[in-house]
C-alpha cells in the first residue's frame, strides 16, 4: 500500500481552482472533499477533519490515507497517487 504524504493533500486543498477530490483510507473508505473549508489539518500534520456538507465529519490518520482521487467534472475521479 502506498502511502500519500501530506504535502499531496495540501497540494489539492490550495489548487486553483479547487476540485472536489475522496481520500481512500487502508480499510476501504472513501471519504469526499467536496470543499477546501471542509478539511481541517493537525498542525504536525498527522491527522485531519474531512467535514461533510450535512455536518457529519471523520477524523483521519494521515498514515492510512492510502490514496486520493481527483473527482472529474463529468462524475468520474483520476487517481491522484
Amino acid at each position: 500500500m502506498a502511502v500519500v504524504k501530506i504535502e499531496e493533500i495540501r497540494k489539492l486543498l490550495h489548487a486553483q481552482p479547487f476540485r472536489s477530490f475522496a481520500i481512500h483510507v487502508a480499510d476501504g473508505r472513501g471519504i469526499p472533499v467536496k470543499h477546501e473549508d471542509f478539511v481541517a489539518l493537525a498542525p504536525t500534520g498527522r491527522e485531519m477533519i474531512a467535514y461533510q456538507p450535512d455536518g457529519d465529519y471523520q477524523v483521519v490518520d494521515v498514515l492510512q490515507v492510502a490514496r486520493v482521487k481527483v473527482l472529474t467534472r463529468n462524475g468520474g475521479n483520476r487517481k491522484f497517487k
